[in-house]
């Protein structure tokens, strides 16, 4: 294979360091790992989860001892960017290859899957993926498989097989569209055996195939077959016509549009959310922008997707929008009738897709409704059973966008037909991997914020959420103490499962920030738990103004402000909510020293009566959960606080915790955990007809009782 040197990349990126690759001389499968890194670690050359890489060495065999050549391929599922061993499957080459005496043809092609786990060599190796084939049947030791967007705009374009055949003077060889599996396996080694001496193939509508005999040769390839793709799409675009037909429609400026997309969110999760519920993603990127202004959205969303990777995570096609830019959201009534028929027609459109195009077998209907919404002038929102997915499904759309902007570049853009599109959605293996992932926790699709989450009570009940599937939106008025906090969540759950804002709770604006930040990150909210919180203990004649107004105004103010604007967000998104406040013992019981912050409990605990009261009419739980002397990394304990309690009680502030444990019944000391445990007793999916309660979690303290 001749490979050019001399190639300047300007639309890829090259990552190859021999410094780091001499530490793994003689290890083909190191090198392996370290190629698939690097091509996934570059969006342009494919997308997140998908594409595959495989090499093939000589190993010795277990049971014969004998030398055998043995097929190291990305498993089934997994991302080429975090790729490791243990994703990776091993089958023996020969084995694999000797399938084809028992191969019925493409009507039986899915029964070929079962077939691959007796060429297994490595047993503690990742299941293969339907892709093994495409990788077994083809001599070359080191093989990639991608799906760059410069690619698939080719590949997907009308005249794409002629251009390919043009733009790489035949050293590109052409397999016209086909559901991946054994027999394209088949399709590819023919391709090649007609072909001698291509350096790759394209793949009709769906990706690239190429390689070479050492890693680095077939990522060296790689790059430069993706790099010519992309510079002939430079090179074309906007040269026959404008792109996409030239603009339609101007967007506002950035602010307006965010704030169109925060007004219009909430209902929109409702709306995607009718069968589960789901979290949101929004951007307004510039490609996105560029494609939803244009004069061809309307000829070219409809038509889909055509890279099966693509199509799979963002459904036949989007809803767009009827509304204006500008369109005025204030009165929700009025918008709803808007939106309602229109998401309606999609379900019914969905539906006739269904039915059109099942076999006798297929699974049932999935949810009808549309994974990627477009706004026209405004931005894109996807919605999807976690933030991750949701995500991902943006990432993806950008990718079939750019696909499109290519394809119209340089001839015409075609899509999957509908049939084709249905036979990879409700494919009998797709529904096998479906039904093999793990049932959804407790909290999946819900979205929670938890005030004074940086620390103690508040960190506690939003990892709670967090580790039972819920996006968390911690917070706090100290910079320093979140920053800790995103670095211990983001460890620990990663980046999509939380946001991190700074609040002000006794700030109208901080809170009205906040929950618009919080409807950008994931489209709503499900769970608001008022935690933030402060105490003065002094005798009354030492209590100053200013400290009665900071209490009651942390306390109070601030549980009412967040209370009200979460309410109003759960109002707009129609399916209700939880509404869960951290209130105190000393909201029933006297004592001394205490007289703002023992009254301004009280004040919380009514507050809670009447929002529950009020806010059932919109299926909105308020309940109340009393801990007591929480003092684990407590910001009040830290201070003043626990000086003037331990005074009060006539103790030593380090004999506190004991001090607090032996008045209770249970002579227990009470932790973060167990208010967090609390917390989830209320959302968890079992008390979802409960409203107005009080939980007391102090141990047991029998003058708290409340009746």
């Amino acid at each position: 294979m001749s490979l050019d040197r001399t190639i300047q990349f300007r639309h890829v990126s090259y990552l190859w360091d021999e410094k780091q690759v001499a530490a793994m001389a003689g290890d083909e499968v190191a090198l392996l790992i370290y190629r698939s890194n690097l091509l996934g670690a570059d969006l342009r050359l494919t997308n997140y989860g998908g594409g595959n890489t495989s090499c093939k060495v000589q190993a010795k065999d277990p049971l014969t001892g004998a030398s055998t050549e043995v097929m190291w391929v990305k498993g089934s599922g997994g991302d080429l960017g975090t790729l490791k061993k243990s994703g990776l499957a091993a089958l023996y080459v020969d084995r694999l290859r000797s399938l084809q005496r028992v191969y019925r043809g493409v009507e039986h092609e899915d029964e070929m899957v079962e077939l691959f786990n007796h060429c297994i060599f490595d047993l503690s190796s990742k299941a293969p993926s339907i892709d093994t084939p495409l990788h077994g049947f083809l001599p070359f030791a080191h093989i990639d498989h991608l799906h760059p967007d410069a690619a698939i705009a080719i590949a997907a374009a009308k005249d794409g097989e002629k251009i390919t055949q043009e733009l790489f003077s035949g050293t590109i060889g052409w397999v016209d569209w086909q559901r991946p599996g054994f027999d394209l396996g088949l399709k590819l080694k023919q391709c090649l055996d007609e072909n001698p001496g291509i350096r790759g193939i394209m793949l009709g509508s769906h990706g690239l195939f190429t390689w070479g005999d050492t890693a680095y040769e077939s990522y060296i390839n790689t790059l430069e077959v993706v790099e010519r793709c992309a510079q002939y799409l430079a090179e074309n675009t906007g040269k026959k016509a404008p792109v996409f037909g030239g603009a339609k429609i101007t967007s506002p400026p950035q602010e307006k549009r965010h704030a169109q997309a925060i007004a219009l969110a909430p209902l929109l999760r409702g709306y995607c959310s009718s069968q589960v519920r789901m979290v949101g993603h929004f951007t307004d990127d510039a490609r996105v922008l560029e494609f939803i202004n244009s004069k061809d959205i309307d000829r070219l969303a409809p038509m889909g997707t055509s890279c099966p990777d693509h199509f799979l995570r963002t459904k036949i096609s989007p809803l767009v929008l009827e509304l204006k830019p500008d369109a005025d959201l204030s009165d929700t009534t009025k918008i709803k009738a808007l939106l309602a028929p229109q998401f309606e027609a999609y379900r019914e459109m969905y539906t006739e897709y269904y039915k059109s195009c099942r076999h006798p077998d297929s699974p049932a209907m999935r949810d009808a409704n549309p994974v990627v919404v477009l706004y026209p002038g405004i931005g894109m929102f996807t919605f999807a059973k976690d933030k991750q997915t949701a995500r991902v499904a943006s990432e993806f759309y950008i990718n079939a966008i750019n696909v499109m902007k290519g394809a119209e570049a340089v001839s015409a853009y075609t899509s999957l037909p509908r049939q084709e599109a249905f036979n990879i959605e409700y494919w009998l293996l797709e529904e096998a991997k479906l039904q093999r992932m793990p049932k959804p926790k407790a909290l999946s699709g819900r979205v929670a914020l938890v005030t004074g989450s940086a620390g103690g009570i508040g960190k506690a009940i939003a990892m709670k959420f967090a580790a039972e599937g819920a996006v968390v939106v911690i917070n706090d008025n100290d910079e320093t103490r979140l920053a800790t906090a995103r670095e211990t969540f983001a460890k620990d759950f990663g980046k999509d499962v939380f946001a991190a804002e700074v609040l002000d709770v006794t700030t109208e604006s901080s809170v009205r920030s906040v929950f618009n930040a919080t409807i950008l990150a994931f489209g709503g909210v499900d769970i608001v738990v008022n935690c933030a919180g402060l105490s003065i203990s002094k005798p009354l004649e030492e209590h100053t103004e200013a400290d009665w107004n900071l209490v009651y105004d942390v306390l109070v103010k601030g549980q009412f402000l967040v209370t009200r604007e979460g309410a109003g967000i759960m109002r707009k998104q129609g399916f209700g909510g939880d509404v869960l406040n951290i209130v105190s013992k000393n909201a029933l019981v006297s004592g001394p020293n205490n007289a703002a912050y023992g009254s301004a409990k009280a004040a919380q605990l009514h507050l809670s009566r009447l929002n529950a009261a009020e806010l059932g009419k919109d299926h909105i739980r308020v309940n109340t959960v009393n801990p007591d002397a929480v003092i684990s990394d407590s910001k009040i304990w830290a201070g003043a606080w626990a000086e003037g309690r331990a005074k009060a009680y006539g103790v030593k502030v380090e004999e506190l915790p004991a001090y607090y444990a032996s008045r209770t019944l249970l002579n227990e000391i009470i932790v973060p955990e167990d208010i967090a445990n609390a917390c989830f007793v209320f959302v968890g999916g079992l008390l979802n007809k409960a409203t107005g309660n009080v939980l007391n979690v102090d141990g047991g303290v029998a003058m708290a009782f409340v009746r």
